[in-house]
């Protein structure tokens, strides 16, 4: 298959993938620059794929999946992508990222929470003001100056996401309610989750990195608590809170 240059976080990495459905998957992030990484994905690499995904899936207590081997290998690539850029103080977070007026807002939970549904109705209420950073797989990049999040083409199942890179005005730790309620959240009540949420690699050096860098971004960023229905409402409410805090 035709190898090609990919660019997510200011990393490229050149992939030499297995399936030639891996560079369409990748077209919005293909880039003509010199590479960094090699990526070569192998059967091995698809193998511990699903084996990884069949373990999240007990620990999570969900149904066991066998996926297609061209989605493995984008998870593949992922997944080393997100190893390397420990190295520049970027980490993968899941969540749904929507920027607005020049800003990131990332909201996470578990899966089929409603993180989805509730940046889909700030892209309602805001229109063109709003766009998706991204709807699944965010890098958020500790700088001196606060954190940056950029969009990545791994954005769930819907493929909402756009090549940007945004400062990040906040991270919203979702959950269902009949009412809209938010309020700030302290770190010591938000990292488990957050640590859940974060790619964390098998090695522990490299796990030790992530750790340190989930510990510093929970200092850094705003952490707030949403509870929310499905209302505008909802969406006002969450950008009138996250957008008047300073970072």
């Amino acid at each position: 298959m035709e190898a090609f240059n990919l660019e997510v976080a200011g990393l490229v990495t050149h992939v030499q993938p297995l399936f030639g459905s891996t560079r369409e998957y990748f077209r919005r992030y293909l880039t003509d620059k010199p590479s960094e990484l090699l990526v070569q994905v192998t059967a091995e690499d698809l193998a511990f794929e699903q084996a990884m995904f069949e373990q999240e899936a007990i620990e999570e207590g969900m149904k066991i999946r066998k996926f297609t081997d061209p989605f493995l290998e984008r998870a593949t690539i992922q997944r080393k992508v997100a190893e390397k850029l420990l190295e520049r103080d970027t980490i993968l977070l899941h969540g749904s990222t929507v920027g607005l007026d020049g800003s990131a807002y990332l909201f996470t939970a578990p899966c089929g929470t409603g993180k989805s549904t509730h940046t889909r109705l700030w892209r309602e209420v805001f229109a063109d003001r709003a766009l998706m950073v991204n709807d699944d797989k965010t890098f958020l990049r500790l700088t001196g100056d606060g954190v940056l999040a950029f969009g990545s083409p791994w954005s769930g199942k819907h493929g909402l996401d756009t090549n940007v890179c945004l400062p990040l005005k906040g991270i919203c730790f979702l959950q269902r309610g009949k009412e809209n309620a938010i309020r700030r959240a302290v770190p010591e009540e938000c990292l488990p989750e957050l640590r859940h949420q974060c790619m964390i690699p098998e090695d522990d050096q490299l796990a030790k990195t992530a750790l340190d860098l989930i510990d510093r971004l929970a200092q850094i960023v705003p952490l707030w608590s949403l509870e929310c229905n499905k209302e505008p409402e909802a969406a006002r409410i969450s950008w009138e809170a996250m957008s008047t805090t300073q970072i």
